[in-house]
């Protein structure tokens, strides 16, 4: 990792309402690729934002190059976040409050493989560890299954370094979130699959 060029932001609740803007660009312009193939808009992403701000247990890390943001990552107490992502837990006995949701971990592509996405994860965790309240850290990503028309020909997806880290694939615990693919107009649902990790005492 290259600590001399990079610089981390830390921000937690109210505080990262600050840089929404650059928030809902960075999101916009990462999720735009494979597998979300996201046709975001900057109006939805900072309403949708608004949930991190809202909390008194949000945290947000960005990754700032030259005072650009080029990476950032986000979570907060699963409780606290949609109807949509409480469910699946719910409806399967168990308790969204002992549970922290990670949200984005995201990164522009000139600015991976140095170390920032263990970074974010170890972020986080510490951020959700620091409560005493919570059993689990979890997050949950788009299944677009093995054979999408749009998946790239030297795609890798994320499940080893989701498994290094610890975190298992709960196929039990699924939502779907719904948005537009890329060059469509109208959303449609996206199959979520969740992943969780038991937090060390």
């Amino acid at each position: 990792m290259s600590e001399t060029k990079y610089e981390i932001v830390r921000l937690k609740g109210a505080e990262i309402a600050s840089v929404f803007d650059e928030l809902a660009a960075l999101r916009i312009a990462v999720f735009r690729g494979y597998p979300y193939l996201y046709e975001g808009n900057v109006a939805y992403e900072k309403d949708y934002l608004q949930i991190y701000s809202r909390s008194e247990r949000s945290f947000m890390a960005a990754l700032y190059l030259r005072d650009k943001m080029v990476g950032a990552t986000t979570c907060l107490p699963l409780d606290e976040e949609t109807d949509e992502l409480k469910k699946p837990f719910r409806e399967n006995g168990l308790d969204p409050a002992t549970y922290f949701y990670f949200g984005e971990s995201i990164i522009l592509q000139p600015h991976r493989g140095q170390g920032f996405g263990h970074l974010f994860f170890d972020e986080r965790e510490a951020h959700a560890k620091s409560f005493g309240t919570h059993t689990h850290t979890c997050f949950c990503a788009v299944d677009r299954g093995t054979s999408h028309p749009l998946m790239p020909s030297n795609y890798r997806s994320n499940d080893d370094f989701w498994l290094k880290r610890g975190y298992q694939k709960m196929p039990s615990l699924q939502t779907t979130m719904e948005w537009p693919d890329v060059g469509e107009e109208i959303s449609t649902p996206k199959p979520m699959v969740f992943w969780v990790r038991k937090i060390p005492k």
